[in-house]
């Protein structure tokens, strides 16, 4: 089964306005870019977006947010976003912050069927407010409950005409966990090979999580904050 579509714009068509999103990546690494440029020229509306980051102004989810396409957002870090920041002290988006580990396992319940989970991380702070806590030996734990969605937007280095998906590196942050967690899985590669040319062992993603897949034309990557070390030379110290 071919499940690759010949653009960004296709793969997105029938995504509904307050659809819930989980989207792939690590800061700016790993993210469907193109994907994302496909839903902000759609103009959807009123969307329940799931991400460890929120991108950066003027990109990856930046785009969304200037667009005014998202109306609530969990996630984990969301600290390179002034435009989220002025957005959430408006009352503009419903904004759910959740410990970075905490987030990656309530995907990954959700993509292995598990509806909840105990973990100590969070106990006595406004993470467990509100929630079912359990002494379980010595300890104390928090119950969470499993993230699913309907749409999940994933990235990946190389994948086949099956779906089977490969990442690299950093990029592989958060990309597997939401492809097995949402109702429908699109994919963006780099790369596009013929099945059997993946090594089975460095297959990360299965094909039977993929719905959609197309091949990225353009990638930008930008580094999300650079830092540039001064030389100790410069500063008339040794190296």
């Amino acid at each position: 089964m071919n499940k690759v579509v010949a653009s960004a714009e296709e793969a997105v068509q029938d995504i509904a306005n307050g659809s819930t999103i989980m989207l792939g990546g690590f800061g700016l690494c790993g993210i469907p870019e193109n994907l994302i440029a496909a839903l902000v020229k759609r103009g959807l509306m009123g969307l329940h977006t799931i991400s460890n980051n929120m991108g950066v102004d003027g990109f990856g989810m930046g785009l969304m947010l200037e667009a005014g396409m998202i109306a609530s957002h969990i996630g984990s870090y969301v600290g390179e976003n002034r435009r989220l920041e002025q957005m959430v002290l408006k009352g503009e988006l419903a904004l759910t912050l959740i410990p970075q580990g905490t987030l990656a396992e309530r995907i990954r319940a959700g993509g292995a069927g598990i509806p909840a989970f105990y973990t100590p991380t969070g106990l006595g702070t406004v993470v467990a407010e509100g929630k079912e806590t359990r002494e379980i030996g010595d300890r104390t734990y928090v119950l969470e409950t499993a993230l699913r969605a309907d749409v999940a937007l994933v990235k990946a280095w190389k994948g086949d005409r099956l779906g089977n998906l490969v990442y690299r590196k950093t990029a592989r942050n958060f990309n597997p966990v939401m492809a097995t967690a949402a109702r429908v899985t699109i994919a963006e590669v780099e790369e596009l090979v013929e099945p059997g040319e993946l090594d089975p062992d460095h297959i990360v993603t299965p094909g039977i999580y993929v719905k959609r897949m197309v091949v990225g034309r353009e990638y930008k990557k930008p580094i999300e904050s650079r830092f540039i070390r001064e030389k100790m030379a410069q500063a008339g110290g040794a190296a």
